[in-house]
């Protein structure tokens, strides 16, 4: 975090804290001190939101002992924070028909027919406050401030029990509703739009808001926004506590986090006052340590310890589990050893922090303290399950322990403890090794399991054959299909469709269709996502008649095609003809239109070459607006991979315009397309567009070979650097990296070796080794730029990298040397090459035979000798 930023979040709590002292004496001495601070930080970033803060007033309400309120009481007051722009209520006067469609609206959302988009799109957030707007003008709310409130609310509550009956899935939507209008449009309107859903505000809606502004204020860069988004935070939690709401750590949790994430130890306290009282003590006592752990304190750390090792009260517990947790998280081994010698584990009451102590001794390899604490949780009979996932949950954080050893490890201390292994045992580790991508080990542990008379769950099965295809061990899927029918699994449709598309992927089509007929035998009958997935596998390898000939075996078998089948159809069409006669047959059998179609009729269309028929799909108001910016994104990624470049940086500035957000999969496509001269500065501002680690990493690497190519240098080693810190803890995905930097270097036209040598250099100075195949390719750019210099500086770079010549070392720069005409280091090299390898010898004879023909006759008599010395 900025300085000043720190300076201006400090000021906003301190200011606080005088204007909750100045309360106590008057209120107009309390508005004054709220003005003032609110006008010193400027964290609004209108003058309309400016104006509202600065009017704000207090609430006087009574405190209610309810667990929720009805939001109309205190709308005008949270209004007052900003954020809500220009959303403005309505008077009685308003014609109902608003609140008609508002219920109509939202009814749609919470059965799951709608998305919590409105009508129209929300490419921008002038779109998405307008449409609101629309939503908002109802004149519940200000009826409600004029009529009597307890009327209102039984009228609220019989539409609500008329429109909306929440069952369990029902309040599951509406607690995405709450998250997604918070994202959209803050917590202020959110909380308007719950009023007029005639819902209270209650508990989990407030820490829900507490919890997005503070997401929010991590998220951003921008200073005002941060301090804006703290600032509401705080003030909902004074609202709530006005409002005599019960303030726990899932409140004031999120909000102590980002104090100690941070490093603000005077506001961390001032906030910890506010909620302050015996029965928090402990919790906050486990935050006062993380706080000083993460400022490095490490007095004040020392004096927390000293001060409990002295402390004598029945609570004592209390605080060793705090600080043990705290000590656990921060993988503070040297003071938490004195805590677990005199820490009485059957104290902890939360089976999450348990769980959290048991992986924090497998992390620090506490081995003794596991088993004595396993041992004594056994005594106090906690149950033989729960001992067992603490087992489970030790042994698979114990560093650097093979998959195998974990296992062992794990049976051991179940026979110390005298326990059985359960089937939930044998399900976490298969989902275990699945998670680590090793299959065979977990087909291993699920024979083991059906050894001992075990069943395999159909989760865990689908987890099996996931994996598989993540690590492109497609041929074990014919050993689990034999489980099917040895072990008497009970597959469902879904289950088929994972192994066929195995299958598929191995060019097993026999087997593929074997699967089919065995449904049969399973009372199962085939779907369209079956038949779909034989469909893939034969367009993947371009074979139409293959893909069509399972058309009509769907048909033969009266599965109805649906819309991902004629996705399939028309992403594969050669002509605007055959597109047609797809969209035709489509219509005619009623098969509904899904954003996959709109998709995939626009990379048809792009394809032959139709692009103003692929720009009037993209504008069809079928689209739903929730779909619309991934259906552009779709549209741009096309046009850039068929060179209409110049169409889909429009569209994409049309997109960015509108507030939009182009999708990371159309990111990578125009930094992949735009490769011209002159176009870096466009590049990175498309790499900042890319938030998803995984999507960032291929942009950035994509863009650093660019900048190899046109060798911009400075620019290529702050990318490489970055990319260093993304992948730091995985040596081989770095060394990749630099290989392939390295490659592109290698296959330049002209090769320059000052940009090979000064990028070298680059690498060193990133504290990083050069591989053995990055000095491989840069002694072939040497050969290539026919720099001899530079040849014996990339041989020298072996040694210094601590990596010793080896046959093919010598191979290579024997070759390179002959290459670049010096003959007498070449024989000094070829001498120290070993000849009872024929292939070696084969190589070196070719290398010969390559470049003689280019030398001179005295130089190809000399060439002839050391063939002749070759052969000897």
């Amino acid at each position: 975090m900025p300085a000043t930023k720190l300076k201006n979040l400090g000021n906003l709590f301190r200011s606080a804290s005088k204007f909750k002292t100045a309360t106590a004496t008057a209120t107009s001495a309390e508005d004054v001190a709220l003005k003032k601070y609110v006008s010193s930080i400027n964290v609004s970033t209108s003058d309309t939101i400016r104006k509202q803060l600065l009017n704000y007033k207090a609430p006087k309400s009574d405190v209610s002992s309810s667990s929720s309120i009805d939001t109309a009481s205190f709308l005008k007051p949270l209004g007052g924070i900003g954020g809500i722009g220009n959303l403005k209520l309505l008077s009685a006067a308003d014609n109902d028909e608003s609140a008609r469609l508002l219920s109509e609206e939202i009814s749609a959302i919470l059965r799951g027919e709608r998305d919590y988009y409105v009508d129209g799109s929300y490419d921008s957030a002038s779109d998405s406050e307008e449409s609101f707007s629309n939503v908002l003008h109802d004149p519940w709310i200000s009826r409600s401030a004029e009529n009597n409130i307890s009327l209102r609310r039984k009228e609220i509550s019989r539409e609500r029990k008329q429109k909306w009956i929440f069952s369990s899935s029902q309040k599951n939507r509406f607690d995405r509703l709450t998250t997604m209008c918070g994202e959209k449009l803050g917590p202020d309107a959110t909380i308007q739009i719950l009023g007029k859903l005639g819902r209270g505000t209650g508990l989990k809606e407030f820490n829900a808001l507490i919890r997005l502004c503070i997401e929010t204020a991590r998220k951003t860069d921008d200073e005002e926004v941060s301090l804006q988004q703290i600032f509401k935070a705080y003030k909902i939690f004074e609202w709530m506590k006005e409002l005599g709401f019960p303030i726990g750590e899932t409140t004031y949790g999120p909000f102590l986090r980002y104090l100690i994430d941070f490093g603000l130890v005077p506001e961390f306290h001032f906030f910890c006052e506010l909620i302050r009282d015996e029965n928090s003590l402990p919790t906050l006592t486990y935050y006062e340590m993380l706080l000083y752990i993460g400022v490095n304190d490490e007095e004040k750390i020392q004096e927390l310890c000293y001060n409990l090792a002295l402390y004598d009260g029945n609570d004592k517990s209390s605080f060793q589990q705090s600080y043990l947790l705290a000590f656990c998280e921060s993988n503070r081994k040297k003071e938490l050893l004195p805590l677990l010698e005199a820490f009485d584990i059957t104290k902890v009451s939360s089976m999450e922090h348990l769980v959290n102590i048991f992986r924090s001794l497998g992390k620090l390899s506490l081995d003794l303290f596991a088993e004595r604490f396993l041992l004594a949780l056994k005594m106090d009979e906690i149950g033989a399950e729960k001992i067992s996932n603490f087992i489970y949950n030790y042994v698979t954080s114990i560093p650097n322990l093979a998959v195998e050893d974990v296992l062992v490890k794990f049976k051991t201390l179940l026979a110390k403890l005298e326990l059985m292994p359960l089937s939930e045992h044998y399900e976490k580790f298969i989902q275990y090794c699945c998670e680590l991508l090793k299959v065979h080990d977990a087909l291993n542990i699920v024979d083991e399991m059906l050894k001992v008379g075990f069943t395999l769950s159909l989760d865990t099965f689908h987890s099996l054959l996931d994996a598989c295809e993540e690590s492109r061990e497609y041929n074990l899927v014919r050993r689990l299909y034999s489980m099917i029918s040895c072990h008497d699994l009970k597959p469902s449709t879904e289950t088929f469709r994972r192994m066929i598309n195995l299958s598929v992927k191995m060019k097993d089509f026999e087997g593929a269709y074997g699967m089919i007929v065995d449904l049969d035998k399973l009372n199962l009958m085939p779907t369209s996502n079956i038949y779909n997935a034989i469909m893939a596998g034969y367009f993947r390898y371009k074979n139409i008649n293959g893909a069509l000939m399972v058309l009509k075996q769907m048909k033969d078998a009266d599965v109805k095609p649906d819309s991902q089948t004629y996705s399939y159809l028309l992403v594969n069409c050669d002509s605007e003809e055959d597109i047609d006669k797809i969209v035709e047959e489509m219509k005619q059998s009623g098969v509904l239109i899904t954003k996959i179609v709109f998709m995939s009729l626009i990379n048809a269309y792009v394809s032959c070459g139709q692009f103003e028929k692929a720009k009037q799909v993209m504008l069809d108001k079928r689209i739903p607006a929730k779909s619309l910016n991934e259906v552009k994104s779709v549209f741009v990624s096309a046009l850039a991979s068929h060179g209409q470049m110049s169409d889909a940086l429009n569209l994409y500035e049309e997109i960015k315009q509108a507030e939009g957000r182009l999708e990371p999969k159309a990111v990578i496509s125009l930094i992949e397309h735009l490769q011209s001269e002159g176009q870096l500065d466009r590049l990175l501002q498309l790499l900042k567009e890319l938030d998803n680690p995984d999507y960032w990493f291929d942009g950035c690497f994509r863009v650093v070979l660019y900048c190899i190519r046109h060798e911009h240098l400075t620019s290529a080693v702050d990318l490489l650097r970055q990319l260093k810190q993304s992948v730091i803890s995985d040596d081989a995905a770095t060394e990749n990296v630099f290989d392939e930097v390295f490659c592109q270097i290698a296959e330049k036209e002209p090769t320059d070796m000052h940009f090979g040598l000064a990028m070298l250099q680059a690498v060193k100075d990133l504290d990083l080794r050069p591989s053995r195949k990055s000095l491989d390719f840069l002694l072939t750019a040497c050969v290539s730029a026919k720099d001899l210099e530079s040849c014996f500086l990339i041989w020298k770079e072996y040694k210094a990298a601590g990596l010793p010549y080896n046959v093919l070392s010598f191979v290579r720069m024997y070759q390179a040397l002959l290459a670049l005409g010096d003959h007498k280091s070449a024989q000094s090299i070829l001498n120290k090459i070993p000849r009872d390898d024929p292939h070696v010898s084969r190589v070196i004879q070719e290398c010969q035979a390559t470049f003689t023909g280019s030398l001179p006759s005295k130089g190809k008599k000399k060439k002839k000798k050391k063939k002749k010395n070759v052969k000897v």
